[in-house]
């Protein structure tokens, strides 16, 4: 399968309430082993400590694992219908994605964890990346 991004952004946040090695073990679900996860430490509104925990896949084998994941999910359908609304006019394709679910192994849309995929179009129009992506899903 050819990989039709520049690169594959997954973020999610960790807050004070979750264990962390969780919340870490949910995004990882999503990388090739071994991959570095990149952790910052933030405030939240009320004082409370926030941890950003972020990757950046940007190495064809690995954008292809992190796809290989997100096409194991059950919303698969609902994404190729809505990208269209996903993919905005910088190319980028955009989905959250369930951190609970990930955590226990599975894919479902949601709230948690941040995924953003930079397409490849050329000419780099939106309708260009729209059907990159169709094809990549």
């Amino acid at each position: 399968m050819s990989v039709p991004f520049h690169y594959i952004d997954l973020r999610t946040f960790c807050y004070d309430t979750e264990d962390e090695k969780r919340v870490e073990a949910a995004l990882r679900h999503f990388l090739p082993e071994e991959f570095e996860v990149q952790r910052a430490e933030s405030t939240g509104h009320n004082g409370d400590r926030i941890v950003v925990l972020s990757a950046r896949v940007e190495n064809a084998d690995g954008m292809r694992h992190v796809i290989e994941r997100l096409r194991e999910g059950a919303d698969l359908g609902r994404l190729r219908e809505e990208l269209d609304q996903r993919v905005n006019e910088n190319c980028a394709f955009m989905a959250h994605i369930d951190k609970q679910a990930a955590f226990r192994g599975e894919v479902r849309l949601g709230e948690g964890i941040s995924f953003r995929a930079k397409v490849e179009a050329y000419p780099a129009t939106r309708e260009a990346a729209v059907e990159n992506a169709r094809e990549a899903l």
